[in-house]
């Protein structure tokens, strides 16, 4: 059976980390190293790391801050083993986690691999809401955690993402460290013919950020990463990608039909009522949760409108290649 390290940058947050910690040292299958890479932070998990030194194989490193793309390349260059397992520092694993991927690789050979991410029943309500955000088929998160992306092969992303050692060492690692450095990282892997795979059981729960502002931030980034991407493979540019832009700029001109002609601004209230209730539907279908529901629908808006208002602003910086 092969290896694994798990590779997980950190910057401030050892809360985060005691919490992914508590869940591998509960994991099933054992055999595993941890490597977590301190990028520069201010508020250090050398002490919460040093708690596990009993339980799991656990190797913690503090560097200069370099971003989270250099970081886990630096995770990569300290393993030991025949795969890398990137995880955020805000992921939370199901004891099975590994005990899936062990039998998937076993199964189908991944070079490198990926899984989904969903809310822990314990999740505060505004985690799931922003969890149905961005996993919502009604939503461009729809097609994040899937068997088949839109427009395209499935691509991992760095909260949930394995690759072999021999996938590493014929590719290189990250050449961006942030800006939707997983996602150029992916297409990489792909462009060069490794067998890239989904694996449904090994999914993390995924706490996110925890207010809306946050989210608002981390959305507008994912927006912008999404421009920089093109910048390394236009290809990759979908009309998919481009519904946050049309739902923020269609927001945006909503006061002007007020003020400009009202039988436009009355159908275009009715159109945003009507896939707000859509939204606010389902998402009680999903989480059995009224106030959940709720939060669900201001957390859609921000996925959309932050998204799409970065995309508009790195796109208006123009899409020369950035090496």
């Amino acid at each position: 059976m092969p290896k694994y390290s798990v590779i997980t940058p950190v910057y401030n947050r050892p809360d985060e980390v005691d919490e992914l910690l508590e869940s591998l040292a509960a994991q099933t299958f054992k055999d595993f190293e941890v490597i977590i890479i301190e990028d520069g932070s201010t508020q250090k998990c050398d002490e919460v790391c040093a708690k596990y030194r009993g339980t799991l194989d656990i190797h913690y490193y503090f560097k200069e801050n370099s971003g989270q793309g250099f970081s886990r390349n630096f995770g990569f260059e300290k393993a030991n083993s025949d795969y890398f397992v990137q995880l955020d520092s805000d992921a939370i694993l199901p004891e099975t986690y590994f005990e899936a991927v062990a039998q998937a690789i076993h199964e189908y050979k991944w070079d490198a691999f990926g899984g989904p991410d969903k809310a822990h029943v314990d999740f505060t309500a505004i985690q799931k809401a922003v969890n149905y955000a961005m996993t919502s088929v009604f939503t461009t998160g729809g097609i994040r955690g899937k068997k088949k992306n839109m427009g395209g092969k499935y691509t991992p992303r760095s909260f949930n993402f394995g690759l072999s050692r021999k996938v590493w060492e014929t590719v290189g690692g990250y050449k961006i460290t942030r800006l939707g450095e997983d996602i150029e990282f992916s297409h990489r892997i792909i462009k060069a013919g490794f067998n890239v795979g989904f694996i449904e059981d090994a999914f993390i729960y995924h706490k996110r950020r925890t207010s809306f502002l946050q989210f608002f931030k981390q959305l507008h980034f994912f927006g912008r990463a999404r421009i920089n991407i093109t910048r390394f493979f236009p290809e990759q540019l979908k009309l998919v990608h481009t519904f946050p832009m049309v739902f923020t700029l269609f927001i945006m001109s909503v006061p002007f039909t007020y003020v400009f002609y009202m039988p436009l601004f009355n159908i275009s209230f009715l159109m945003l009522l009507a896939y707000f209730t859509l939204l606010f539907i389902d998402s009680l279908r999903l989480s059995k949760s009224i106030w959940v529901a709720i939060l669900s629908v201001p957390a859609c808006f921000i996925q959309l409108f932050a998204y799409g208002l970065g995309f508009i602003e790195e796109a208006g910086k123009g899409f020369r290649l950035k090496e």
